[in-house]
C-alpha cells in the first residue's frame, strides 16, 4: 500500500539518492513548474490507443524508460484531483512495488509556500525497472463477473452514475449493485490529496460500505477509481481497481443499470 509522506518530509530528502522524485502530470504542466529533480512519468501514457492499460512488461518498460528503476523509492506528486498520482502509485503496487511514497501536499500548495520549484526538464536516464506483478490490487472483467460478493463503488459523476450524463458513445447508467462516491469529494483542493479521515469515513458508511467488505473501484477507464483506491486503502480497506472500469464493461454488451 501506498504511504502519505508530508510536503516537509519531502523537503528534507530531495537530495537523497535513495529516492526518485516523480511528476505523473502531462508534460505541459510539468515544465510549467515541478518539484527540484523530478522525473516525469505522464500517466495518460500508460494506457494504449484503445484506451486499456498496457500489459506489465509494457509498463515496465515505459516506466523505467522515464528513469525510475529498482531500488529506489518513488515519491510521487500531483495537482488537484489528484488521479494522476493515484493512478500511478496503483500501477506501481500492481507491478509489485511495496515502496511507494506520495506526497500529500498538491504541487501548488508546495510552491505556494514558496519552495524552490524548477522549469527546465530532468534529463534521466532510462533505468531497470522489474515488474513483478501483483494481482491482488486488481480485478479483471472476468474476475468481476465471476465475484459473488464484491462491494462495487463508482467513482464518477452523479450525473454518470444516474446515467444523466454519458462519455462519448458510452451507454447511459452504472454497473449494477454499485454504490456512488464521486471522486472530487475524497480530495481536499487546493492544499491535500485526500480529504481527512473523518470527512470519508462517514461517507462510506452512508454507501453501505463496510469494514471487510470486498470493495472494488471503478470510475470509466480507472484514473479517477484510483484516487477511491487510495483513500479506501489509507483507511485500512480491502480494496480492489477494475482499471477496464465502465468503458470495458459496456464495450462487451453487460447490463447497466440506473
Amino acid at each position: 500500500m501506498a504511504k502519505l509522506v508530508g510536503a516537509d518530509w519531502v523537503a528534507e530528502h530531495l537530495e537523497s539518492r535513495e529516492i526518485a522524485i516523480v511528476d505523473p502530470r502531462r508534460p505541459m504542466k510539468y515544465l510549467l513548474g515541478h518539484l527540484p529533480g523530478a522525473i516525469n512519468i505522464p500517466m495518460y501514457r500508460a494506457f494504449g490507443a484503445d484506451g486499456r492499460l498496457l500489459a506489465p512488461d509494457a509498463l515496465a518498460a515505459f516506466i523505467g524508460g522515464a528513469g525510475l528503476g529498482d531500488g529506489v523509492t518513488p515519491i510521487l506528486y500531483d495537482s488537484p484531483e489528484g488521479q494522476n498520482a493515484a493512478m500511478l502509485a496503483w500501477m506501481l503496487e500492481y507491478l509489485g512495488r511495496a515502496d511507494v511514497l506520495v506526497m500529500d501536499a498538491f504541487y501548488e500548495y508546495w510552491k505556494a509556500a514558496g519552495r524552490e520549484v524548477r522549469y527546465r526538464p530532468v534529463a534521466a536516464a532510462a533505468r531497470q525497472f522489474t515488474a513483478r506483478v501483483n494481482p491482488s490490487v486488481r480485478i479483471t472483467l472476468a474476475e468481476l463477473r465471476a465475484a459473488e460478493h464484491c462491494k462495487l463503488i463508482d467513482f464518477r459523476s452523479r450525473e454518470e452514475f444516474a446515467g444523466e450524463k454519458t462519455v462519448g458513445s458510452d451507454p447511459p447508467g452504472h454497473i449494477p449493485g454499485a454504490v456512488n462516491l464521486v471522486w472530487r469529494d475524497l480530495a481536499s483542493p487546493p492544499e491535500r490529496i485526500l480529504a481527512p479521515a473523518e470527512k470519508i469515513a462517514p461517507m462510506l458508511d452512508e454507501a453501505g460500505v463496510k469494514r471487510g467488505d470486498q470493495v472494488v473501484a471503478y470510475c470509466r477507464s480507472g484514473p479517477r477509481a484510483a484516487l477511491g483506491y487510495l483513500a479506501l486503502a489509507q483507511l485500512g480497506y480491502e480494496v480492489r481497481l477494475f482499471d477496464g472500469s465502465w468503458a470495458e464493461w459496456t464495450s462487451v454488451g453487460l447490463p447497466a443499470e440506473k
